[in-house]
C-alpha cells in the first residue's frame, strides 16, 4: 500500500464536481480544492480532509480513502446547502472516474454532518465519502 493515488484521486474528484452543470448553476465556479482566502461570501464547495488505509490483498496493493466535501454557505437556513451538498452526492456516488494513476475500484457516500459555524452565521454541510482505489 501506498499514498501514491490520493493526488490522482483528489484531480479526478475535482474535475467531476467541476464538470457538473447541476453544481455550476448551484455554486458557479465556487468550487475549490482547498479553503478559499479572505472573507467569502455566497455558497462554495471545498474538498477537504482525507483518511486513507491499506487495503492490499492477494491480487495486489489497493487502499481506501475516505474523504470531505464541504458545502458552505451564509444563506439562511440549511435549504440551500441541502440542494448543494444532494448534487454533489449524485456526482460522486457510485461514480467512474478515471484516474491519473491506478484505478478507482467504488467510490461511496458514508455520511453527512450539518451545523452552523462562525457564531450560527454560516451553515456547513460536511459530506463524507469513501473511495477504493488499486495501483
Amino acid at each position: 500500500m501506498s499514498y501514491a493515488i490520493g493526488a490522482a484521486l483528489q484531480a479526478a474528484v475535482y474535475q467531476r464536481l467541476r464538470g457538473s452543470s447541476v453544481l455550476e448553476a448551484l455554486v458557479g465556479d465556487a468550487i475549490h480544492d482547498a479553503v478559499p482566502p479572505g472573507l467569502v461570501t455566497g455558497t462554495y464547495v471545498s474538498l477537504g480532509p482525507e483518511d486513507v488505509r491499506d487495503a492490499s490483498d492477494v491480487t495486489g496493493d489497493g487502499a481506501e480513502h475516505d474523504f470531505v466535501v464541504s458545502v458552505v454557505t451564509d444563506a439562511a437556513g440549511f435549504q440551500a446547502a441541502k440542494a448543494v451538498a444532494a448534487a454533489v452526492s449524485d456526482q460522486l456516488v457510485d461514480a467512474t472516474l478515471i484516474l491519473a494513476r491506478g484505478r478507482l475500484v467504488g467510490l461511496w457516500f458514508l455520511r453527512a454532518k450539518a451545523r452552523r459555524v462562525a457564531a450560527g452565521e454560516k451553515r456547513r454541510i460536511d459530506l463524507t465519502f469513501r473511495a477504493r482505489v488499486e495501483a
